[in-house]
């Protein structure tokens, strides 16, 4: 009879991620609490945490929260090591109130949740194009609604600017009126209102002006990465760059992390829900999963209402059976999100059919 080796130990590993530590833990095949310590949230903190964790025996998998935030490069820096990282949910509020609250007790329940399969979740790698897109969009976002927000500035001004003001610009669409704004000359006696208007509506139409040629130049930048990420997921029909790089960007560097089809749809929240009860059988609205997803399939269907004839026909069929419209497109948002998985994971480009654009009738 031989006895189990210190390093032979199969081990999980759980880790609590913050901004400026992290507290790794580990437990053994039996969930017995072995060792818990912090480390710096620094490139040299993650080997030396790594390297602890392996010596206290073999390393099966390491539960990581946050892999999105605090923990995206520990992440990235285990799954270089060869290590298999599972994506943990912070506990829950009820689970707090029970347990209590400290980094040991939460990195010793993501080793926990590993070790007993509640937790299977694998994270976005986060090392491809697909996260240069998401980076540059978040830029693009920003900039979006700083331009909204001055044109809407500008508006409110010229609602109370005076009449001599406001008449020069009346009636101009908005590029010409982002134009002649900026073009106003400025006025030293800023104590008169007059002055003080032209100035501020000179001010926000040039960076109006500006925040339109960031936006220009973010577009240039991230169409040749769409083409690159997912050539196939720009040919079905309603999917623009804008819908196409949100979609990518909920996907991930590695899509194949989503199991099958279904698994996509519950991610973007088109995946009805069960709430059948005795003899009533029946599926809610899903209110979950990534919203931001949603909105772009929900854009896409839109586009496919209003342009593509076989959905039209479609929509009629269904209507005369009685589906209201928001039924319908819930339909073909889930339909969508089927055509998106497969564009995403094992569509090769140009093999799309006609056919595979709207569900069959």
């Amino acid at each position: 009879m031989t006895s189990m080796t210190h390093e032979a130990r199969e081990i999980t590993g759980g880790v609590d991620t913050h901004g400026l530590t992290h507290h790794a833990a580990v437990i053994d095949l039996l969930g017995r609490h072995l060792a818990d310590q912090e480390f710096p949230a620094t490139i040299r903190g993650y080997r030396d945490l790594l390297d602890w964790m392996r010596s206290h025996g073999t390393l099966a998998a390491v539960g990581v929260e946050g892999t999105g935030a605090y923990g995206a490069e520990l992440a990235r820096v285990l799954a270089a090591a060869g290590v298999t990282v599972i994506d943990v949910d912070r506990p829950d509020r009820k689970t707090r109130r029970l347990k209590g609250k400290s980094d040991p007790i939460d990195a010793y329940a993501a080793a926990v949740a590993v070790a007993s399969g509640r937790a299977t979740g694998t994270p976005k790698s986060r090392d491809g194009v697909v996260e240069a897109v998401r980076v540059l969009r978040v830029a693009r976002r920003s900039a979006v609604k700083a331009r909204t927000q001055a044109m809407n500035q500008i508006r409110n001004l010229l609602v109370s600017a005076p009449a001599s003001l406001r008449e020069q610009v009346t009636g101009l669409d908005r590029a010409v009126l982002i134009r002649t704004l900026a073009r106003l000359r400025p006025c030293e006696d800023l104590a008169r209102p007059l002055a003080a208007t032209r100035a501020a509506l000179r001010l926000l139409a040039r960076r109006h002006q500006a925040l339109d040629e960031e936006i220009v130049g973010l577009d240039a930048g991230i169409r040749p990465l769409l083409q690159q990420a997912a050539p196939a997921l720009l040919e079905l029909f309603g999917v623009g760059p804008e819908t196409a790089g949100q979609l990518i960007a909920s996907a991930g560097d590695n899509p194949a992390r989503m199991r099958s089809e279904a698994a996509f749809a519950h991610l973007a929240g088109v995946a009805p829900i069960p709430a059948s009860s005795g003899r009533t059988h029946r599926h809610r609205l899903n209110r979950g999963g990534d919203r931001a997803a949603n909105n772009a399939l929900h854009t896409i269907v839109l586009t496919r209402m209003r342009h593509d004839e076989r959905t039209r026909v479609y929509v009629e069929r269904r209507t005369k059976e009685g589906l209201s419209k928001k039924d319908i497109m819930r339909c073909l948002k889930r339909f969508v999100a089927r055509e998106v998985y497969r564009a995403l994971t094992t569509t090769p480009r140009g093999q799309l059919t006609q056919t595979d654009l709207i569900p069959a009738a």
